[in-house]
């Protein structure tokens, strides 16, 4: 992916530990509301994954509502093998 982009990751400290997306950052989803400022501080647009889509929909609705340009990327193990025209 180019480097305009953002990967948040918003498993658990733990779940991020044992693999992620090369290049991602890891801000737990329970952290996403009280971390708006930083996100919104990111090179955009931020595209969001987990383990199975489910917590990073949860956080791209919940950007999105704020304004932020963002993107669920699913999986996360997906947005490692995806270009950045997937997220065009």
């Amino acid at each position: 992916m180019k480097n305009d982009k953002t990967i948040i990751d918003v498993r658990t400290p733990l779940e991020f530990m044992g693999g992620n997306a090369p290049g991602s950052i890891n801000i737990p989803l329970n952290e996403i509301g009280e971390r708006i400022d930083e996100i919104k501080q990111m090179p955009h647009p931020i595209v969001l994954c987990c383990a199975s889509g489910n917590r990073s929909g949860q956080a791209t609705s919940f950007l999105r509502s704020m304004g932020i340009d963002c993107k669920n990327g699913g999986c996360w193990f997906e947005v490692t093998m995806l270009n950045e025209n997937d997220f065009a």
